[in-house]
């Protein structure tokens, strides 16, 4: 059974740093493509940062030079390192990992960037 176990939400002023760790189990880390997710009230779940199997990462416009998505595959876990937050990251944080037909989610971990 795939499990994804989110960590490292929590309330930051503007201008903080976080950083969100998702913990997997039940599969074999390093062969997923992996990536952070947000959601905002009202609006959709937007891509925010990606890493495939070849540690190519991809980030959002609105992310780029702040945020950092790396993963640690001896631990079989991955992070999101959130620099120069702004109330507009302000999100419901879910990360994913999928990889053929197997696509698995997190429970999803709150930030809240608020002074």
């Amino acid at each position: 059974q795939v499990q994804l176990v989110e960590s490292g939400g929590g309330l930051v002023q503007p201008g903080g740093s976080l950083r969100l760790s998702c913990a997997a189990s039940g599969i074999i880390f390093s062969i997923y493509a992996m990536g952070w997710y947000r959601q905002a009230p009202g609006k959709q779940r937007e891509l925010v940062a990606a890493m495939g199997t070849g540690d190519l990462t991809n980030y959002a416009d609105s992310v780029k030079g702040r945020f950092t998505i790396s993963r640690d595959t001896a631990k079989n876990t991955m992070y999101l390192q959130m620099n120069s937050l702004k109330p507009e990251d302000t999100a419901v944080y879910y990360c994913n990992v999928k990889r053929g037909v197997g696509d698995y989610w997190g429970q999803g971990t709150q930030v809240t960037v608020s002074s």
